[in-house]
């Protein structure tokens, strides 16, 4: 069903995923170019800051830190774009009646392109820093997959509350820190007492940022638990994402 109202909207889906990519770098001299720019200058700085205390623990540091990086920098672009989807086009869907998730969508796969765009920088970068390729690398695609349906999941809530409720903006950009800092992006959850590494698994960010190192990194395949613990919480969310957007989506036009 969902899949049909997209393919049978495909170019007004098409055309919102180019105008939101275009909109985004409209009117700036790099253009696209910040796409790479900005993660690699959260790198450097978070490599001076952080590699001081913790590289000399982890080996491939700067890499250990790239690979929290950009999966958290996908997830919080992609939530945040997605959470004013609904707001953003409402002149559009008050006035026509087309399926309103294509809004959402479109912003999921503008972030995917960027995220696209960063991996290759990513792969170039572990690769001069003397990471291994091996065939295991192939398995990233399970948890980008996962993390795409976690990042439509929260959009399609955070997109929902945001007409009814606006502060959720500034709830949000706290609840992303907390995400954040709760990744462990810099540090190695090694250094903490057993009771309180196991906390970090509630966080799905920390999980899938947790499978990119295991392949990376350690070129060693995580076990069933970890694979489920992350389709668990695609599952969910995404599900949660679709109750809310149903249950609520004849509210929408009364409140925009």
């Amino acid at each position: 069903m969902l899949i049909n109202k997209i393919f049978n909207n495909q170019f007004l889906f098409s055309e919102l995923v180019k105008r939101d990519f275009k909109k985004k770098y409209k009117r700036t001299i790099l253009g696209i170019f910040w796409s790479i720019i900005s993660p690699l200058l959260m790198l450097c700085i978070m490599a001076t800051i952080f590699g001081h205390f913790f590289s000399r623990d982890i080996p491939h540091y700067i890499s250990y830190l790239f690979s929290g990086l950009i999966v958290f920098n996908y997830y919080a672009e992609s939530t945040n774009e997605g959470m004013n989807a609904l707001m953003g086009n409402a002149k559009i869907f008050s006035k026509i009646n087309v399926p309103k998730y294509l809004f959402l969508f479109s912003k999921n796969v503008s972030a995917l392109i960027n995220f696209g765009i960063i991996l290759v920088i990513y792969f170039c970068f572990i690769a001069v820093d003397g990471v291994v390729f091996t065939w295991n690398f192939l398995l990233l695609i399970y948890p980008i997959i996962c993390l795409v349906f976690i990042n439509l999941g929260v959009g399609l809530i955070l997109s929902a509350l945001y007409i009814f409720f606006r502060d959720i903006q500034y709830l949000y950009s706290l609840f992303t820190r907390v995400i954040m800092y709760g990744s462990a992006i810099f540090y190695s959850i090694d250094i903490l007492p057993q009771h309180l590494q196991a906390l970090f698994y509630c966080n799905p960010i920390f999980v899938c940022i947790t499978y990119f190192r295991s392949i990376v990194l350690h070129n060693a395949v995580p076990d069933l638990r970890l694979h489920l613990l992350l389709a668990g919480y695609a599952l969910i969310l995404f599900g949660i994402g679709c109750w809310v957007y149903k249950k609520y989506n004849y509210k929408f036009l009364y409140y925009v």
